[in-house]
């Protein structure tokens, strides 16, 4: 008798028959072994129906028929060419010599629907294992095989699916038609809504129109030039901007130029700051879009290619930013690959030469679902072969994992504020002491820097002449500078990704916003489709 092992793409199929024992022939729709027959879907084979494969007159649009709630939802094929790979699917399904069934989608809710929904159209009753892995390297892959989950264990998961694509179906059908109807007048299409769609939509408008209200309110900085050499910033209070009376700035430069001033505080202090988290792929695809203007598609596109083709990332539809304790095994390894590649060996090398590896922000079994957070896989990674964007999420993914078995990066901060004719100015500074993890990235890029800096901020100064407290300084320089308050910013992909994410915290409801608190608008794997979606619709 045989196996027979349903991947969810044909790639896979491939990397799983080159993994499992013995020999393989390749037919057009599987691979047939000796023990083992593996077949694939091509994502999504099958469908719910439209509304009028229940009643012919639901063709027509009308507001009268709604809403749209069918007793028992209907499957059928996607299209022409899932219907002849569906057949081939349900045919090795029926077959004698076939005597139990692997699950060997993604490992994830869709991966689970996409086979529930093959399985339940093919009409059987033969047991099913799942194969949950999260890397595609021979190595994962034939250790899923030996401890294969039942496929009972699943069940939530593939409820949790069929009431998502339900969900969809009911709001995106009903809501669809009933705004399509009350828009004819204004509108010549159809208005496309959708779970996700539609909240996300709005929160794009409602920035769009805060920022269209948004009526600039001039202001006024005044900055001072100091001898010994260092500048300060006027601040009455926890403002440094003037407000109304605008020609008060004029006067304070007039009061404080040449004059001397005082010393009034002098503040050191030392600062650590952690290292960020292990990547998730919505915090990937934040990054890879402050950082080189990928959109979430384009990431996500790269992720799943270094996974499935190269073998050198984990499973990145992940929601989660935590390994579990049985990888703890494994890391030293995955850092030993990373020695080879010249701009990671010395972290990696630090890395090895760790006694014991600092997990305390690293593995949490409590923050792992499906599956662990993003890293290298431990194996040899031929870096030639990546294309561009895959090099660029990469280099990511591998820098994250290492900086995370670094120290925290340790600076020196110091505040002075210097008075001058009863007008008060505020110097900062910032020394690195340590560099930690951020030395992993060569410090601060110049995008750090600058992310989120404010008109104070800015004039944070790398180091300042020694002062002390008490000590008489001259004013050689004072000018103010005009500016206009600024509205807020349009989203970009990484923060409308941040805003999807913490979508529930903006719920007034307090019930509603305690069950979306850990959820958000979409999945991980969902949010890069739903944006790309919004733009294809202008």
């Amino acid at each position: 008798m045989k196996t027979l092992v349903v991947a969810e793409k044909p790639s896979v199929a491939r990397d799983l028959a080159d993994a499992l024992p013995g020999s393989f022939t390749n037919e057009e729709t599987h691979y047939e072994g000796d023990e083992y027959v593996v077949t694939f879907a091509v994502g999504h084979l099958v469908q719910l129906v439209d509304p009028e494969v229940y009643d012919e007159k639901l063709k027509k649009w009308r507001m009268a028929d709604l809403p749209i709630v069918p007793e028992e939802f209907k499957l059928a094929p996607r299209d022409a060419k899932a219907k002849k790979q569906l057949k081939a699917i349900h045919k090795l399904m029926k077959r004698d010599d076939v005597d139990r069934i692997i699950n060997a989608c993604d490992a994830g809710r869709e991966g689970e629907l996409i086979f529930a929904y093959i399985y339940e159209t093919a009409g059987i009753d033969k047991p099913v294992q799942r194969l949950w892995v999260s890397s595609m390297t021979k190595q994962a892959i034939r250790e899923g095989f030996e401890r294969l989950r039942p496929g009972e264990e699943l069940q939530p998961l593939e409820a949790a699916a069929r009431s998502r694509s339900e969900a969809d179906w009911l709001i995106g059908m009903n809501a669809t038609r009933a705004a399509t109807i009350r828009g004819r007048a204004w509108v010549g299409g159809v208005v496309s809504l959708g779970r996700v769609q539609t909240p996300t939509l709005a929160m794009m408008v409602k920035r769009e129109r805060e920022i269209q209200a948004f009526t600039p309110e001039p202001y006024r900085l005044v900055r001072a030039q100091f001898d010994p050499r260092y500048e300060g910033m006027w601040f009455e209070g926890n403002e440094t901007r003037i407000f109304g009376d605008l020609a008060r700035a004029e006067q304070i430069v007039d009061k404080v130029t040449g004059k001397d001033g005082t010393v009034e505080k002098m503040e050191q202090k030392e600062q650590s700051e952690r290292p960020p988290l292990l990547y998730d792929l919505t915090s990937l695809q934040r990054d890879a879009n402050r950082r080189f203007g990928f959109s979430a598609r384009r990431t996500l596109q790269a992720a799943q290619s270094l996974y499935e083709d190269k073998k050198a990332i984990t499973y990145p539809r992940t929601s989660s930013r935590y390994l579990s304790g049985d990888m703890v095994p494994f890391l030293k390894p995955t850092a030993e690959t990373l020695v080879p590649i010249g701009e990671f060996a010395a972290a990696a090398r630090y890395v090895l030469g760790l006694d014991q590896l600092p997990l305390q922000r690293v593995v949490n079994d409590a923050r792992v679902s499906d599956h662990h957070a993003i890293i290298p896989t431990d194996v040899e990674h031929d870096v030639t072969r990546f294309s561009p964007d895959e090099r660029r999420v990469f280099d990511l993914v591998a820098r994250r994992f290492l900086a995370v078995f670094h120290p925290s990066a340790r600076y020196q901060r110091t505040e002075v504020v210097t008075l001058v004719e009863e007008e008060r100015f505020r110097t900062r500074g910032k020394i690195t002491l340590e560099p930690g993890w951020r030395g992993v990235y060569g410090l601060e890029s110049e995008v750090d820097k600058q992310a989120g800096k404010s008109d104070e901020d800015s004039d944070e100064s790398a180091e300042l002449p020694k002062l002390e407290q008490g000590q008489t300084v001259n004013c050689v320089n004072a000018e103010f500078e005009d500016k206009l308050t600024k509205p807020p910013p349009r989203y970009t992909e990484a923060t409308l990704l941040s805003a999807m994410e913490t979508a529930g915290k903006r719920i007034d409801d307090e019930e509603l916003r305690e069950a979306m608190k850990d959820s958000g608008l979409g999945t991980p794997a969902t949010r890069a489709e739903t944006i790309e979606v919004l733009i294809r619709r202008e």
